[in-house]
């Protein structure tokens, strides 16, 4: 055989992944679903736990009034004597429902915008100008004036999340979108007279899913930071409801007393939540890329 024969055959021969490779996807995909796991389970616990907690449960108690942490009251007792385990479960719960729900109209909008954009240039310039528009903008002031047009409350907390968290994910969406419509079976499905719809749903919808479900995990940590960033400061849930920014902001004023568990275990309850769904959404998303493991 000849060495123009040889290469030509090597040409041909399909190549595989060496075994560091596959090796380096593998530890990666398992990462993604331990990480994907914890924060499922610590979720689901706390949505099961506050959906059977009794409202009654929280009444004054003047009794028990600014306790300590002990065995009785693990997280102790705020300034009004209810148990602050029970009260940081049902914030939490709180938190978690209005950060889905901002969460998926957040998504849903960067769905709708990165399809918008697959349709010609022109909408794809509309789409990206208005973008980097956003991403200019100060995110949190942003959210603020949002918040209080919207009048507040949890209403106004879902809509100022889900409507200032769209352009990351909507950016990634459409340049993965013009990667697909730039394909080649995608110029033959249009050669064939398929309609823009059909090529959307058989062709753009496929290679987007992982993007989308990614984007939802990373986009959802952020929607329940930022719906305490607003209760804490008066624009998001009512005082009357549980909310963990509610609980910090209460906590300031007993703070100065040495009541340090008013605020502490509302916040690592937070954080934890959070960076669960940040460390899954990561994860998530290198599993989901191509590249991942190659270099």
């Amino acid at each position: 055989m000849t060495d123009l024969a040889q290469d030509v055959a090597l040409a041909e021969e399909p190549s595989f992944p060496s075994e560091p490779v596959r090796r380096s996807r593998l530890s990666v995909r398992r990462r993604a679903m331990l990480s994907g796991a914890v924060a499922l389970t610590l979720v689901l616990g706390v949505l099961i736990v506050a959906a059977f907690i009794p409202a009654d449960t929280l009444r004054v108690n003047p009794a028990t009034r600014m306790l300590a942490p002990s065995l009785e009251h693990l997280f102790g007792t705020d300034l009004l004597g209810r148990d602050m385990l029970l009260r940081t479960t049902l914030a939490l719960g709180q938190s978690v429902g209005i950060g889905l729900f901002a969460a998926v109209v957040s998504t849903a909008l960067s769905v709708m915008l990165g399809l918008v954009a697959s349709v010609n240039r022109v909408a794809d310039r509309i789409v990206g100008v208005a973008t980097e528009l956003f991403l200019g903008l100060p995110h949190f002031v942003l959210l603020m004036l949002v918040a209080y047009a919207a009048g507040g409350g949890v209403r106004g907390v879902i809509l100022a999340v889900g409507l200032t968290h769209w352009p990351r994910l909507a950016r990634v969406l459409r340049h993965e979108a013009q990667r697909v419509m730039a394909s080649d079976y995608v110029a033959v499905s249009r050669g064939l007279g398929r309609s823009p719809l059909w090529v959307a749903r058989r062709h753009l919808l496929p290679h987007l899913i992982p993007q989308i479900v990614a984007g939802f995990v990373l986009i959802f940590p952020h929607a329940i930071l930022h719906e305490a960033g607003l209760s804490f400061l008066g624009l998001g849930v009512p005082p009357h409801l549980p909310s963990i920014g509610v609980i910090l902001s209460e906590s300031l004023r007993a703070l100065g007393s040495g009541l340090w568990w008013l605020a502490f275990f509302p916040g690592l309850g937070l954080l934890l939540v959070a960076l669960s769904f940040e460390v899954f959404g990561e994860s998530l998303r290198r599993a989901t890329d191509p590249d991942e493991g190659v270099a």
